[in-house]
């Protein structure tokens, strides 16, 4: 099945590109056990003998016994199996074997040819694969049925994690109704590809890009939350032809480091990217906890274990700190001005992760743009804030109009 992904556990197998990962880190794999993992799970439905074995990857000489054991062998080492455990890898006979693992096939094909709706799936929600501008793989899903909203990624998502996470799930239940939500990961973290050649806002916006090509939307409502904002704005200040309403909450327009502008508010930038690189370059959890804190205002200590744990299910270390450095040094000041569409922007009055007035700033470069602050802490509004029904209502009202 060429061009297919295909899930079971923390692993995801490219059969087409030969590569296996393990929570989005690739899977060194020795070759010949990873063409004989690829053939195995490409025929999971039924037994593979050792013969079709052989003549598949012997390629015109000979594979001895102790060859393909030796390839069997690893192959299940590397996907958490053994010859003994046999929970993924099973020998169904003395010379057959099948794999039996639970699985999911994610499709790496556009969805269909341009045009102005997305395909409808209703009932679940399958994951598929475009390429970027340079060529970067960038994971993504449709959600629900009805007209079309696009939402930006943002810090830190995983297409497979979060719609059973507690800081997410009840975002794509609310911004559902009615509504096909189209969403992303961001490149570098979650099922997007990792290893990237470059991580500019240029790049976030031809992600963006691509991704609306790929679902084949001609002109959408676009929602960025946090650092998506700035990724939103940029996409409509280029874009204007394709985004009808433009949604931002808990945004800004210049990054950390950019908006300091006294030497105390420097300071300050330094030691918040500081703590946070700690965090990605330790193994203490207290650091990422600190983070988890300004997004989760209000939220339980628990809570902050749980945020920090799940950032770094999302990506690699190296990648954390390039998202952090880069979001700090973010700037869409000089092109808000651009953006042509309705645009509402919606904040948390003590957001303790972007202040306020940011958003006041936001309201002021951007034309034709209202502002509504809602009490809360929160940078991302929890499931049980009160402030986030209240985000749901006036976000369908706006689209409404």
């Amino acid at each position: 099945m060429g061009g297919a992904v295909y899930r079971f556990g923390q692993y995801a197998l490219d059969a087409d590109r030969r590569r296996l990962s393990r929570g989005g880190q690739v899977v060194d794999v020795e070759p010949r056990a990873l063409e004989l993992l690829c053939l195995l799970v490409e025929h999971r439905d039924g037994v593979v003998s050792e013969d079709e074995l052989r003549e598949r990857m012997g390629r015109g000489r000979t594979v001895s016994e102790a060859e393909l054991a030796a390839w069997l062998r690893t192959a299940r080492l590397a996907i958490g199996d053994s010859d003994t455990g046999q929970q993924l890898i099973r020998t169904v006979s003395p010379h057959s074997h099948r794999f039996v693992a639970s699985t999911t096939v994610l499709s790496s094909t556009p969805l269909s040819p341009p045009g102005s709706a997305p395909v409808t799936e209703a009932d679940h929600e399958v994951i598929r694969f475009c390429r970027s501008v340079d060529g970067t793989r960038i994971a993504y899903a449709l959600t629900g049925e009805g007209p079309p909203l696009v939402k930006t990624a943002n810090w830190l998502t995983h297409l497979d994690l979060d719609r059973t996470n507690p800081m997410w799930a009840h975002w794509f239940d609310g911004l559902t109704r009615g509504r096909q939500l189209v969403r992303y990961d961001e490149r570098g973290c979650g099922l997007s590809e990792w290893t990237v050649p470059s991580f500019t806002l240029d790049d976030l916006v031809d992600d963006l890009d691509s991704v609306v090509d790929a679902v084949g939307l001609d002109r959408f409502p676009l929602l960025g939350v946090s650092q998506g904002g700035a990724v939103a704005v940029a996409y409509a200040a280029r874009r204007p032809e394709r985004v009808s309403h433009l949604i931002l909450t808990s945004a800004y327009a210049r990054g950390l480091q950019i908006r300091a502008g006294s030497d105390d508010e420097r300071d300050a930038a330094e030691v918040d990217l500081n703590i946070a690189r700690a965090g990605w370059r330790s193994q203490d959890s207290s650091f990422l906890r600190y983070v988890a804190a300004q997004f989760l205002a209000d939220a339980t200590p628990a809570e902050w274990d749980a945020f920090a744990a799940y950032q770094r299910q999302t990506t690699s270390p190296a990648n954390g700190l390039r998202f952090l450095e880069e979001f700090a040094r973010i700037d869409v000041s000089g092109i808000a001005h651009q953006v042509t569409c309705p645009t509402l922007i919606i904040h948390s009055r003590d957001d303790a992760r972007v202040p306020v007035t940011q958003a006041l700033e936001l309201a002021t470069l951007i034309p034709d743009s209202r502002l509504i602050l809602l009490e809360s802490r929160n940078h991302l509004f929890t499931a049980d804030d009160s402030a986030w029904p209240t985000f749901l209502t006036h976000l369908y009202n706006f689209l409404s109009e």
